[in-house]
């Protein structure tokens, strides 16, 4: 009768242990997926997961952000991943992302990414607070103390440009990025409306000439590094604006001046290019803004062809990607620099915290400051200090949301059907993004 009992009890073991996970926790199940859109109180159209399990209490937030396309990640989480995802098990990270990856079919597209990457912040965000951990104690733990950013200067004129990279120093920042002249991105290359030679009756306004910009931004490189000197850590971002030879061009032209990079010089069509780029130049490339397929940024980091990949986290699939994209910047001595954005959100702010504060191959992160509202809608976002993104410390990426809050904010009205602005040459043909 013993010999029985102990033999029932060895059988048994095994279906115990298979009941638990390897952490000898309860097993969890994914019982509810909940979309979040709010604007923040202001122009945000931010779009959030919040995966629910059958711990209760236990859930997780994550990224889904796309500003031009929102509703179309609403509707692909609510009517398409929220149904594939409940029942699971939200402790398999490794094993769903790869799942949801190949569910689409098609993949590797823009709001196919912004889906997943919600999905993976959010699973990543459980397993911290489970484990009572910060996200970044599961990558490896700190490799530093804190994540440097870089503020944004500029102005309308080479003055106003050096008072821009003062105010900044005055705050603490060490690496300032330098944008200059009207027209935001690819100031200092437009031709003013109506001026210029132009087609009968065509496009009349701010026009964009590649060799203006050329001569021009080098120009005022020159005049901010006579003021300010060679102390600050200055960047560029082109922002794709230029083609073949021009690129390469003004990446000649700006080696004097030093900068820690030069941001998207090419759009993510021409990247061949940055191979004479490397020929004829040494100024630092940053690349990545709009990438959101592998086989974009793969060759450009396993060639050398760059020396920061800028990659937003939300676009690229999440915390899991990330994390794979840096550990290969490692491997290949290219840094990191994953892109905030004006429009970003604190989640996938800190989705990328924890993945450069744990990594190696971390190089800087794009500052991104909150207004005090958003704060208050989303207790534990990052805070910069002197330069520097610091987490809340809290278990899994340290930040909740207010649901009450951000439902007071709602969507605002689409206008133009939220596209991003396009400028044009004088032709009145589409620049580049």
């Amino acid at each position: 009768m013993e010999r029985r009992k102990l033999l029932k009890t060895l059988l048994a073991a095994p279906v115990a242990a298979a009941a638990q996970t390897s952490g000898g926790l309860p097993p969890l199940t994914i019982k509810d997926v909940k979309v979040i859109a709010t604007s923040g109180g202001r122009q945000y159209r931010w779009v959030f997961l919040k995966i629910i399990t059958s711990e209760p209490g236990l859930y997780g937030i994550g990224s889904a952000g796309n500003h031009y396309q929102a509703h179309a990640v609403i509707a692909a989480a609510e009517q398409h991943l929220k149904p594939w995802l409940i029942g699971k098990n939200p402790d398999r990270i490794e094993d769903l992302w790869q799942a949801a990856q190949m569910r689409t079919y098609w993949r590797n597209g823009p709001v196919n990414n912004n889906v997943l990457a919600g999905m993976d912040m959010a699973l990543w965000d459980i397993k911290g607070k489970r484990a009572g951990m910060p996200v970044y104690e599961l990558l490896g733990g700190k490799a530093r103390d804190a994540v440097a950013c870089y503020d944004h200067a500029g102005g309308r004129d080479r003055e106003s440009a050096v008072a821009g990279v003062q105010a900044s120093m005055a705050k603490g920042f060490r690496h300032i990025r330098v944008q200059y002249g009207e027209g935001g991105y690819g100031g200092g290359g437009f031709i003013p409306a109506g001026q210029g030679n132009r087609p009968e009756g065509g496009y009349q306004g701010l026009a964009f000439d590649e060799e203006m910009y050329v001569d021009t931004i080098p120009q005022v490189f020159e005049y901010v590094r006579a003021k300010v000197g060679f102390g600050p850590k200055l960047c560029h971002d082109v922002h794709s604006h230029l083609s073949g030879m021009n690129a390469v061009e003004l990446s000649r032209r700006m080696q004097p001046y030093q900068l820690l990079f030069l941001e998207d010089v090419l759009p993510p069509e021409h990247i061949a290019y940055y191979r004479h780029i490397r020929q004829v130049a040494t100024t630092p490339q940053a690349v990545g803004e709009v990438f959101s397929h592998p086989y974009e940024y793969l060759p450009l980091i396993t060639e050398r062809l760059i020396d920061y990949v800028r990659c937003r986290v939300s676009a690229i699939g999440g915390i899991t990607q990330a994390k794979k994209i840096a550990t290969l910047c490692e491997v290949f001595g290219v840094k990191t620099a994953f892109q905030e954005g004006g429009e970003n959100d604190p989640v996938n702010q800190l989705a990328a915290y924890h993945v450069d504060i744990s990594s190696t191959a971390f190089g800087i992160q794009e500052e991104n400051a909150f207004p005090e509202a958003v704060h208050e809608m989303m207790p534990g976002a990052a805070r910069i200090r002197n330069g520097y993104l610091y987490g809340s410390g809290k278990p899994g990426l340290g930040i909740d949301i207010d649901e009450k809050l951000a439902a007071k904010y709602p969507l605002g009205e689409i206008r133009g059907g939220g596209a991003y602005r396009t400028d044009r040459a004088l032709d009145g043909s589409v620049v580049k993004p």
